[in-house]
């Protein structure tokens, strides 16, 4: 169990980590759109399209500390990010972040903007509106966003294979495990990391769909 124990911290830290960095990010690019913007947005929607294996070979290179920003996270802040858990995690997030901040983006988007007027009007900060009033009208939006970014770095093979390699106890996640049990043709062992991979994200997921539903159901039904 200890590669399925692995995941599910990496997927838990990257989630929880990524809603304190996705909402503001979302939330700013929701806004007037600029040519900053929009390069921006880009840049962070490259992993959807990207072949993980380019984004984990360009990341382990970056990470590499025969590199300068190696050898400048080693010399300032004694990290070395290649074959660790902390590599995984920073991995996970720049690669899981589209599927964060897409949901909660267009989320944003959509809210009209009467609501905040109304807020400032009431005499409320412009922090106050964001937490009060923005924030809980786009729950169901976090909430599948969070699921998204869950499942999404649950299942990471190509990227945390390329910075963390297979390293038991340390880098070796499920779906690694999952490759090492087909490799060697222990298809038993394979079976059980994918189907406990597979329950876990379908009790999730049919869970974020129950308290959306229940969510924007009518009060007079």
């Amino acid at each position: 169990m200890e590669p399925i124990w692995l995941s599910i911290k990496l997927a838990i830290i990257t989630t929880i980590l990524l809603l304190f960095i996705g909402i503001p990010i979302a939330y700013w690019l929701s806004r007037k759109q600029n040519i900053i913007k929009l390069v921006i947005e880009g840049l962070i929607t490259m992993p959807l399209v990207l072949p993980p294996s380019v984004l984990g070979f360009y990341l382990l290179l970056a990470f590499s500390p025969k590199n300068a920003f190696g050898i400048w996270l080693h010399r300032n802040f004694d990290l070395q990010l290649v074959f660790s858990f902390k590599g995984l995690v920073i991995a996970s997030i720049i690669y899981s972040l589209p599927f964060m901040i897409s949901p909660i983006k267009a989320a944003f988007a959509h809210l009209p903007q009467s609501i905040s007027q109304a807020s400032y009007l009431m005499g409320k900060s412009k922090i106050q509106t964001f937490f009060y009033v923005l924030l809980p009208n786009i729950k169901p939006s976090i909430l599948t966003a969070a699921v998204l970014t869950f499942a999404h770095t649950l299942g990471e093979f190509g990227v945390v294979l390329m910075i963390g390699g297979n390293i038991p106890g340390e880098t070796r996640v499920a779906s690694v495990a999952i490759y090492d049990a087909v490799e060697t043709m222990d298809y038993n062992s394979a079976n059980s990391y994918a189907l406990i991979l597979f329950a876990i994200t379908f009790i999730i997921v049919i869970g974020v769909f129950v308290v959306n539903r229940n969510a924007v159901k009518s009060p007079f039904e």
